[in-house]
């Protein structure tokens, strides 16, 4: 359902965007709330604009919404998508979401764009990489900039999905920046992290971390078709030999390796046919329920890490102190956990 569909609403969104990003007014969030879970795709955009403001009066709102919408939560396959750049990765997302629209299901994908240093934008821009399937009405793309985030995902990249499962969205699809040291983060929030590959092979397999092989429960080897086909046949065999020697993440599936063309829209029907008997299997044991709860756990954690760290920058009573701490610290007057102590006995105190 397009934005058409609520005209008196889509108008009056803006306004309360503008009003909200000028501080004149706060959003209303039930009246949000209901145009989501009717499928307003103006609704959904704006909502997710609100959850990744910084500002603590829109953090305040975001919040407010998404305990509204929680309970529409939690029905959606969620998949995450990793990969070098040059696998491939948009294309493939591109290819995989045309065939699940094609099969009546509703996709969101949540674009993760490297940010711009000078601008803190997105810089690929990956909804304009993606224009035939930006124009199909059963499909959202929602490019956001991973803002210098480790782990190759936005910070609020959780809550977005959140809002496309209220939506109503059958699938949501997170495509990361690409394969780095901490490029693991999108693990935690989905039920199945797909690692795309290109048919490289043996010497390709050494470039890849260890770390990121375990946290695959598919590999899919792209770019299989012409000259490539031999070589991506080739490299299948291999990762599905590395994938044997390493132990996996749940004792009820054991990762799986395809082949697929996204040039050629190849091999994606057995790509989803491996997806959903995933998502059956984890969800007969219990093992994806389980999954979601310590996701869940962690996400916790990690925002209050990241309040912690806000706090320790912002508070009063640590603020002036923190600059002459790092100066000591710099200048090896004193080490870092005796700073770090300091500070935080500091913040306690109040």
């Amino acid at each position: 359902m397009d934005a058409s569909v609520f005209p008196e609403y889509a108008t009056g969104m803006e306004k309360t965007a503008e009003k909200s990003r000028g501080g004149r007014g706060p959003v209303n969030i039930e009246e949000m709330a209901a145009a989501i879970r009717a499928g307003n795709r103006t609704a959904l955009a704006r909502g997710i604009t609100l959850i990744e403001s910084t500002r603590p009066d829109h953090q305040e709102q975001a919040q407010a919404l998404l305990a509204v919408l929680l309970e529409k939560t939690g029905k959606a396959v969620r998949i995450g998508l990793s990969g070098a750049p040059g696998v491939g990765k948009s294309t493939f997302t591109e290819a995989l979401g045309s065939y699940l629209t094609g099969q009546g299901l509703k996709i969101a994908v949540l674009a993760i764009d490297p940010s711009s240093a000078r601008t803190g934008g997105s810089i690929l821009g990956d909804k304009t990489r993606m224009e035939e399937l930006a124009r199909d009405p059963n499909a959202f793309i929602r490019p956001s900039p991973s803002s210098g985030t480790l782990g190759g995902v936005a910070r609020r990249t959780r809550e977005a999905m959140l809002l496309c499962e209220a939506a109503g969205f059958d699938v949501v699809l997170i495509e990361t920046v690409g394969v780095g040291q901490s490029e693991t983060a999108v693990a935690d929030m989905v039920d199945m992290f797909v690692l795309l590959l290109s048919p490289g092979g043996g010497d390709e397999l050494q470039g890849i971390k260890r770390g990121i092989m375990e946290l695959a429960d598919l590999v899919v080897v792209n770019k299989a078709d012409g000259d490539l086909l031999p070589a991506a046949k080739r490299a299948a065999i291999e990762y599905k030999t590395a994938l044997h020697l390493m132990r996996p993440k749940s004792q009820h599936w054991l990762p799986e390796v395809r082949l697929a063309s996204a040039l050629k829209g190849e091999g994606l029907a057995e790509i989803w046919d491996t997806v959903c008997r995933y998502e059956e299997i984890m969800k007969e044991t219990g093992t994806l329920e389980a999954q979601r709860a310590d996701q869940a756990l962690a996400w916790m954690w990690n925002e209050l890490r990241e309040g912690m760290m806000e706090t320790l920058r912002t508070h009063q009573g640590t603020k002036s102190r923190l600059k002459a701490l790092e100066g000591e610290v710099a200048a090896g007057k004193t080490t870092p956990t005796a700073a770090a102590r300091s500070l935080l006995a500091l913040l306690l105190r109040d």
